[in-house]
């Protein structure tokens, strides 16, 4: 009997399955305890990595480049992050320490570049952030039972910088004159000189001097381009602060556009600037270096031209004498004098001038008096402290003594019919130099084409900054009277200052657009 309840018992497998499950227990403990703090884990992370990233979009939504801009964008990184890490172990919230400095140092850092390779060192070349989180301890619920690890210390990293576009400005882009020995084109070492810019009607390669125009999506063709150089409103998009398409084929013919800028309209504008040229206002300034003679307000024998005694200097480097200008025509703005002399010129940066315009014989010529020697900078730093002005301040303060009921703006007529645009003679009475935007100033790209390989096609060329530019004045051939001869497709300019993002009732563009984004 004994050895049948042995056999029955040695033989009956009821019971089984819990011995297995008995030695199965440890390693589906540690399996559950991997899920369980694994997402644990996880979920620390994305919270950490979370704080990180809205820090850092908060922080790069201040790097406008003006003064305090690391010092808001780590007040903003601060404020951001207030928040209880639910899934660590500690009680602290998310937090980041406060940087000042314009530096890569601590946990807001600041860079130029997005490699992350040269550091910021001012408010104006902190392009780029990264926000490093305080470090959040997690001790696992589950995995300490089963030997495995006893907890870990977790952060968050992120790199974010400024998308930024300038909007409602002609798209209008020139080659660095100076790229060789200043890629930077360091505008205040510029400010008041004039630059000759050339139309590239070539369709090749653009070098230092030439101008072209951006892509905005404004339409195609010629009057599109027209449109969003001679209107009061530009159609089209933004442009990109950080690069720019660089638009295809021959655009000569819409200079016509850009002269309704100094109140000059070349007949059949309707398409471009509607009826009576109502959407293409003239400045109130409208002082230029050609008359009008007749009833036509285009360039031509029945418009404007040149006058019988235009100003042609010899030399570039001594003003005219009394008994030298005394027989000239009132002047409009004049060219540096190392542009006046002949097409080519004689100037040392060959399409950049010095800034040595004629002042003596502009005073002269205009009845202008006794020049002051004090001079506002109408919001641009780089005019600041000057004795004599530049052109653009010249423009500015005949309008300002003409508004205090001055006679600065007053429209003559010379020897043989010419009349002197001073007030606009078509379409008057002009916007006010203060408006916004102001018509005779320009915001244009400065792009390094050599380097950046620049054609009539290129795409996401690096623009390298916007600076303002004055109209000086209008683009046509001359030749009449001179032996100085410039081309139709020609445009001068004078540097005013960079152009400040955001804009002012000084500046010459309106609107800007910033978006932060997440670089990593």
């Amino acid at each position: 009997m004994r050895a049948t309840h042995s056999k029955q018992f040695l033989a009956n497998e009821s019971g089984a399955v819990a011995a297995t499950y008995a030695l199965a227990l440890i390693p589906l403990i540690a399996f559950a305890g991997v899920a369980f703090d694994y997402a644990r884990l996880m979920g620390l992370d994305s919270e950490l990595q979370n704080g990180a990233d809205q820090a850092a979009l908060a922080a790069a939504s201040q790097l406008d480049g003006r003064t305090g801009a690391c010092a808001r964008a780590s007040q903003a990184a601060v404020t951001m992050l207030n928040n209880n890490a639910l899934l660590a172990s500690d009680d602290r919230t998310v937090s980041v320490t406060a940087e000042a400095a314009c530096d890569a140092t601590g946990q807001i850092r600041f860079f130029q570049d997005k490699a992350k390779a040269t550091a910021a060192t001012s408010d104006e070349n902190a392009n780029y952030v990264e926000v490093f989180v305080d470090a959040r301890r997690l001790d696992y619920a589950i995995l300490p039972f089963t030997g495995a690890l006893t907890g870990e210390d977790l952060n968050g990293i992120a790199f974010a910088g400024l998308g930024s576009a300038i909007c409602k400005v002609p798209p209008v882009m020139m080659c660095n004159p100076n790229e060789s020995s200043d890629p930077a084109f360091t505008t205040a070492n510029y400010a008041g000189h004039g630059v000759r810019l050339i139309a590239n009607d070539q369709g090749g390669l653009y070098g230092p001097g030439v101008f072209g125009y951006l892509e905005t999506n404004a339409g195609n063709g010629a009057i599109a381009t027209a449109r969003t150089l001679g209107r009061e409103v530009p159609p089209g998009d933004c442009i990109s602060t950080d690069g720019a398409d660089i638009k295809p084929g021959e655009q000569i013919s819409v200079l016509d556009a850009l002269n309704t800028r100094v109140g000059v309209y070349a007949n059949g504008l309707n398409n471009v600037c509607g009826t009576g040229d109502a959407l293409c206002p003239p400045p109130a300034n409208a002082r230029i270096d050609l008359f009008k003679k007749g009833g036509s307000c285009a360039i031509g024998n029945s418009g404007f031209q040149v006058g019988p005694n235009p100003y042609r200097p010899t030399s570039p480097v001594n003003d005219l004498t009394t008994a030298e200008w005394t027989p000239l025509d009132p002047m409009g703005f004049p060219r540096d004098k190392c542009h006046a002399i002949s097409n080519s010129g004689s100037c040392t940066l060959n399409y950049m001038g010095d800034g040595n315009w004629d002042r003596t014989a502009y005073y002269g010529t205009n009845g202008l008096g006794t020049m002051p020697t004090t001079w506002s900078n109408y919001g641009y730093s780089e005019l600041s402290g000057r004795s004599t002005p530049t052109r653009y301040q010249q423009y500015r303060w005949e309008y300002d003594q003409h508004a205090a009921g001055g006679g600065q703006l007053n429209n003559t007529t010379v020897t043989g019919g010419y009349n002197v645009q001073r007030s606009p003679l078509c379409n008057g009475p002009g916007l006010p130099p203060a408006s916004t935007p102001d018509r005779r100033v320009l915001s244009i790209a400065i792009i390094n084409c050599t380097a950046e390989n620049v054609g009539s096609s290129t795409t996401d060329a690096r623009i390298e900054k916007f600076v303002d530019v004055f109209l000086v004045e209008p683009s046509a051939r001359r030749g009449s009277g001179s032996t100085l001869v410039t081309e139709a497709s020609d445009v001068y300019v004078e540097i005013i200052g960079e152009t400040v993002l955001g804009g002012g009732s000084d500046q010459g563009q309106e609107i800007r657009k910033d978006v932060p984004y997440l670089i990593e």
